[in-house]
């Protein structure tokens, strides 16, 4: 019988590791070709021009404009787009045949926008956690709940 392989998705908005069980006892091993972080800024650091200026729309004043969306939240989300990417790619390559989600509640509403059919239906179980930080013992003891490592 062929060992089912996992990729395990362990995330927040600028830091992600990717790692691949193959069964039961098998722990989890961290695959560092995934491995990806950004250097997040403050939106205030990214927005460092003046907002653009608007006529008052009944009279003769000016006024600044807000930008439309929050640079920093935009930046999340590109992450996350850049990620989902990878991970479908990896999913029609077979290098995965499942998933598991770990990740904080935003970037797990940001990747399920942007996976693919394909890697949405191989999505195993989900946990709405931060753990870009832990180390293997920890991952591997909340995984419990969705997976036998």
């Amino acid at each position: 019988m062929k060992p089912v392989k996992t990729g395990i998705l362990v995330a927040d908005g600028a830091h992600a590791r990717v790692y691949l069980n193959t069964g039961p006892g098998h722990g989890i091993s961290e695959v560092k070709e995934y491995a990806k972080d950004i250097d997040l800024k403050a939106s205030r650091d990214i927005n460092t021009d003046r907002p653009g200026r608007s006529f008052d729309s009944g009279g003769e004043g000016r006024h600044a404009m807000e930008p439309p969306t929050d640079a920093k939240r935009h930046a999340k989300d590109e992450f996350a787009r850049a990620l989902a990417e990878k991970i479908n790619a990896a999913m029609t390559a077979g290098e995965f045949d499942r998933l598991v989600l770990v990740a904080t509640p935003v970037t797990l509403g940001d990747l399920r926008q942007h996976l693919s059919k394909q890697s949405s239906d191989n999505i195993h179980g989900e946990i709405a956690k931060d753990l870009t930080h832990a180390s293997n013992k920890d991952i591997l003891a909340q995984l419990g709940s969705v997976l036998a490592v």
